[in-house]
């Protein structure tokens, strides 16, 4: 199927946003990029009737900038902290900016118990489902501020691939800082080639061994990878694009080469 049609079908989609797309180079949050990417996301959603989940890092990084703190904290409550005082911050800023577009927007805070108990992961759909129903935007955050490593999903990438398949996504769009997986570690090689469309996840894992790890996020390359490995195994279309670029969103649904395309293995 053409790169075009396969954009063209994605009827529901799940769109995860990293920390450092979030953030500036300060480690403030980046509101013209965050304004920028709810534009695009906005004209999905009213031109191309699409319903959009979002999974948004940058909670901790928010936190940190009105702590005042300039570098990440080790000690889980203080890490705990900073996710409680950036979360309501980062929802207020989506809440303005969506609303600004004339689209309601929900928080939904998960650990990852929610999808190993039966009744939990049911709620978890259905609440999902009754706000697209709705016509309201899920914005979903990893309960950073009370989660434990029994029941953290330790990055959001985890987080956005698990959601995809809870909702039955048409396709899971990843949303960070380069361009997407490529020959040589970006951060490292200024003319690393990106790869276009990947259908051999052996190839890919062995690229991102070494990668390197996202700043002030939790995330990076292997595991966006392992991400989109888990979503494609179950039918799911997944997509990296770089969000500092202008209008990512709608040049590659509207079928242009950017990122890097990742194809299921199978039909849903």
């Amino acid at each position: 199927m053409k790169r075009g049609k396969i954009f063209k079908k994605a009827k529901k989609v799940v769109i995860k946003i990293g920390t450092n797309v979030l953030t500036s180079t300060n480690n403030r949050l980046d509101l013209s990029i965050i304004e920028h990417l709810v534009e695009q996301i906005s004209d999905l959603i009213k031109e191309k009737k699409m319903k959009v989940i979002i999974v948004t890092s940058g909670a901790i990084g928010a936190g940190m900038q009105l702590l005042g703190w300039k570098k990440r904290p080790v000690e889980i409550s203080k890490l705990q902290a900073a996710a409680s005082v950036g979360q309501s911050r980062l929802m207020r800023v989506y809440d303005r900016l969506f609303r600004e577009e004339g689209i309601n927007v929900g928080q939904i805070l998960l650990t990852r118990d929610v999808f190993t108990m039966a009744e939990r992961k049911k709620n978890a759909r259905e609440t999902i489902q009754t706000l697209l129903k709705l016509n309201v935007v899920p914005i979903i955050n990893e309960n950073d501020s009370v989660a434990v490593d029994e029941i953290k999903f330790g990055d959001n990438d985890t987080l956005s691939a698990y959601v995809a398949e809870l909702v039955s996504a048409d396709m899971l769009v990843m949303i960070t800082d380069v361009d997407g997986l490529s020959y040589g570690d970006p951060k490292k090689k200024s003319n690393s080639r990106v790869i276009s469309i990947v259908d051999n996840f052996d190839t890919a894992e062995r690229m991102v061994k070494d990668s390197s790890p996202s700043g002030y996020g939790t995330g990076g390359m292997k595991s966006k990878v392992s991400a989109a490995k888990y979503v494609t195994d179950r039918g799911i279309y997944c997509v990296i694009l770089n969000g500092k670029k202008l209008w990512c969103l709608k040049k590659a649904f509207k079928g242009e080469k950017i990122g890097t395309l990742f194809l299921p293995a199978c039909k849903k």
